[in-house]
């Protein structure tokens, strides 16, 4: 799961050195441009070629450490090591990367990252969707120029796959399976052969060494658009869990809440690790299907509470309790959003979520003032 601790962001008027606005969400390589220059001054490890640091210094990266310089680089990835290890090894290969998991596990977060310390570019990215076109993954064209002179190299307008070939670098696709099979599968020659071809021109774009790919996907889209198995075995598939327990996804919470507050520039909210212990113990029960001490089994909603909208919630919890609470982080800013977060389905789901009010938060010790916060806003 992804945690980060990056530092203050500016003020919403604050200029970076050549005038311009700090932008909201940096890249990673911006966002943590010091760490990364820390960690490329003190590598002496074997790089692959073109990349950036050593697969070592890379997984040092995600997963966090001191170095000897004393530069503490923070984790972007809770998690078993392991994951990162072999996620970060494959791409030292020539096999593409599939990360794999259910919403919220971070595999968005993870991609950008390991592209932004293998190749210091996370932005050669595509989109997944159900529009996607073929010419996103290939190449496209600049009609005004094809319509004046004709095809030529001039009027091809390269993807960032195509990009990413050409400079041996990282590209990234996501959300794979949203994407139609016939367009998922202009990336089995490229992928395999380590070519694009331009029939167009009777040319070809060759990947430099350096090249790779990373996707993701969510395995709960199975059957929207199904890898076919050709594609499926270019590609090493790394699945990334759920936290391992509740004190791990609390720790994941609390630093990614504590970076986005500091991007918004909300004020610090103190002592706010108790909510944020309640609602991730809400969402892993619920998500569960049985509390934790393992004595009743409750239903499960449609919605999948992932780590995710456990973030999204504290967050806007956090914001509330900023502008228009006394600094406190309460139940009642947290409740609203956990509500939400339940209740996707108006009708099956509030009847979920008022049984496991009702026999649960009810009876349980120190959470009156929770219930009563969340009755409110369930009434």
């Amino acid at each position: 799961m992804t945690v980060s601790a990056g530092t203050a962001a500016a003020a919403p008027d604050e200029k970076d050195p050549a005038g311009a606005a700090r932008a909201l969400r940096p890249h990673a390589e911006d966002a943590f441009a010091h760490e990364l220059a820390a960690l490329a001054a003190q590598d002496d490890r074997p790089r692959p070629p073109r990349w950036r640091l050593s697969p070592w210094a890379v997984a040092t990266y995600l997963l966090g450490g001191t170095l000897p310089d004393g530069t503490v680089v923070t984790p972007k990835y809770v998690g078993p090591r392991r994951i990162v290890e072999v996620a970060v090894t494959t791409l030292a290969t020539d096999r593409a990367l599939l990360l794999l998991g259910v919403p919220g596990t971070a595999k968005t977060w993870v991609s950008e990252h390991l592209a932004a310390a293998v190749s210091g570019d996370s932005t050669l990215l595509v989109q997944g969707t159900a529009g996607t076109p073929e010419e996103a993954i290939r190449y496209g064209w600049n009609y005004a120029r094809l319509l004046a002179h004709g095809p030529s190299r001039e009027a091809l307008v390269p993807s960032p796959v195509m990009r990413a070939m050409a400079e041996g670098t990282t590209a990234r696709v996501e959300e794979l399976t949203r994407i139609p099979a016939d367009v998922q599968d202009t990336l089995i020659t490229i992928l395999s052969e380590k070519t694009l071809p331009i029939p167009e021109l009777g040319q070809e774009v060759q990947a430099v060494r350096g090249f790779n790919l990373i996707a993701t996907a969510n395995d709960r889209d199975r059957g929207v658009n199904d890898l076919s198995s050709a594609l499926r075995r270019r590609f090493n598939t790394v699945v990334l869990p759920l936290p391992e327990s509740v004190d791990v996804e609390v720790d994941i919470v609390a630093r990614r809440v504590d970076q986005i507050g500091r991007s918004l520039d909300l004020p610090a909210v103190p002592d706010g690790v108790d909510e944020i212990r309640r609602v991730v113990t809400v969402f892993r029960e619920l998500r569960d299907g049985v509390t934790a001490d393992g004595r009743t089994k409750l239903k499960s909603p449609s919605g999948t509470l992932s780590t995710a909208e456990a973030i999204s919630v504290v967050t806007g919890g956090l914001a509330l309790a900023a502008h228009f609470g006394d600094g406190l982080l309460r139940p009642g800013d947290v409740a609203a959003g956990v509500l939400g977060a339940v209740v996707r389905d108006p009708a099956a789901d509030r009847v979920v979520w008022q049984e496991y009010l009702e026999a649960v938060v009810r009876e349980r010790d120190g959470w009156t003032d929770f219930y009563r916060a969340c009755r409110e806003v369930s009434a």
